[in-house]
C-alpha cells in the first residue's frame, strides 16, 4: 500500500499525566460522579481545544476521573452544558454526529491496535477497534464490541427540551480488562506501576432552536452544519484524535500512590523517532522516495554521533532506529507508524 504524507502536529511534546488509583469499592453505575465511589479520585485538568494553545479555551468545562480494580477500568466524566440533546439510539451509530464523550485507549503505546468508545446523552454507545490509525491505512473494526462494557448517563437538567434549566450531563464507564487485554502487553490487565496511553474527547456542535427543537446551525453558503468543536484532555496540535503518540499517560497505581510520576527516558526517544516518521513520510510524498540520510529529514536537529538515528529503506518501506536510554536495546519505527523495542 502506498502511504501518503502526514500532517505534523504543531505542539510541544507534553502529554498529560494521571495517576489512576486502585479502588476496593464496587460502584452502582448511574452516571453520577458526586457519590462516595469517586470521592478519592482526582479530577483531570479541564479539557482544552484539540489544537491546544492555537485555539481559544473551551466555553464549557469538561473533566474526568479514573479508577481501576481487578475487573474494570472505571471512567467518570462531567460535561457542563446548558443545551443537552441527543438523537442517536442505535448502538454503533456514528455517535459524534451528536454531542458526545469519547474514550481512546492504546494499551502498549505502539500506536497500533487501540480502542475507541463514544457515548451520547442517550447512553447510546459506539465501540470499535482500530488496527492502525487512518493515516497509516488502518481499517476500523466496527463489528468489534467491548464485551461486558457498562455505561450510564445522568442528566442534570432535561434532555431534548430547549429552555430547560440545564447544568451538565455526566457519564460513567466500566471497561472490563477481559476485553481490553486483547491489545495489551502480554495479553493481560495492567499491574501497579504500568501506564497505558489514554485520551478523552468531547464533540460539541453549535445548535439553535428551530420548531421547538435543538438543531445544528447551518452554514448559509453550504447548507451543511458548521464545524464542530473538539475539546480534549491531552491536546493534539491538529484536528485529529488518531495520533495515539500524543495521548496522555495513565499510570495504574495502588490507592496510596504519589500524585505524580516520572516517565521513562525511552518515551522521549520514541517521540524523536515519531517526528522522523512524520518527516520521512512527507519526504516521500514530495520526492517519491524515502530519504537515505538522516540530515535530509532532520536538518534542523543536532544529533550526537553516538545517538545518530539509523535509517534502512527499500523502494516502499523504511525503518528508523535509535538506542534505548540504557543502551541495551533498539527502539524502532517503520513506515506505517508501528513502534517497537528490540
Amino acid at each position: 500500500m502506498k502511504l501518503s504524507g502526514v500532517p505534523e502536529p504543531k505542539i510541544q511534546y507534553a502529554p498529560k499525566q494521571y495517576v489512576c488509583r486502585r479502588t476496593a469499592q464496587k460502584p452502582i453505575l448511574d452516571g453520577r460522579i458526586d457519590k462516595p465511589f469517586w470521592a478519592n479520585a482526582a479530577w483531570t485538568g479541564d479539557f482544552v481545544d484539540i489544537e491546544g494553545d492555537l485555539r481559544p479555551r473551551p466555553s464549557k468545562r469538561t473533566r474526568v476521573k479514573m479508577l481501576w480494580d481487578e475487573q474494570f477500568f472505571y471512567i467518570g466524566a462531567e460535561l457542563e452544558e446548558d443545551e443537552i440533546w441527543a438523537t442517536l439510539t442505535e448502538r454503533d451509530s456514528v455517535i459524534f454526529h451528536d454531542n458526545d464523550f469519547e474514550v481512546f485507549i492504546d494499551p502498549d503505546g505502539d500506536s497500533h491496535h487501540y480502542y475507541e468508545l463514544e457515548v451520547n446523552a442517550l447512553n447510546t454507545v459506539w465501540d470499535l477497534l482500530l488496527i492502525k490509525p487512518y493515516r497509516d491505512g488502518g481499517p476500523p473494526v466496527n463489528g468489534w464490541d467491548i464485551q461486558g462494557l457498562k455505561t450510564a448517563v445522568h442528566i442534570d437538567g432535561e434532555l431534548n427540551k430547549p429552555g430547560a434549566e440545564n447544568r451538565k450531563w455526566s457519564v460513567e464507564c466500566a471497561l472490563p480488562w477481559s476485553s481490553l487485554r486483547e491489545c495489551a502487553p502480554e495479553g493481560r490487565a495492567p499491574v501497579p506501576g504500568e501506564f497505558w496511553r489514554v485520551n478523552f474527547s468531547r464533540v460539541q456542535w453549535k445548535v439553535e432552536i428551530r420548531d421547538g427543537k435543538y438543531s445544528k446551525v447551518l452554514d448559509p453558503d453550504t447548507g451543511r452544519p458548521l464545524p464542530e468543536d473538539n475539546w480534549v484532555w491531552s491536546p493534539m496540535g491538529l484536528i485529529n484524535m488518531h495520533y495515539p503518540e500524543l495521548w496522555g499517560y495513565v499510570l495504574f497505581a495502588e490507592a496510596e500512590a504519589p500524585d505524580s510520576f516520572d516517565l521513562p527516558p525511552d518515551e522521549m526517544i520514541k517521540w524523536k523517532l515519531r517526528t522522523l516518521y512524520y518527516r520521512q513520510r512527507n519526504y516521500y510524498k514530495e520526492h517519491g522516495v524515502y530519504a537515505k540520510n538522516i540530515h535530509e529529514i532532520a536538518d534542523n536537529e543536532t544529533w550526537e554521533t553516538e545517538t545518530l538515528p539509523q535509517i534502512e529503506i527499500t523502494r516502499s518501506l523504511f525503518q528508523i532506529s535509535l538506542p534505548s536510554a540504557d543502551g541495551n536495546s533498539l527502539i524502532c519505527i517503520r513506515e506505517d507508524g508501528k513502534l517497537w523495542k528490540e
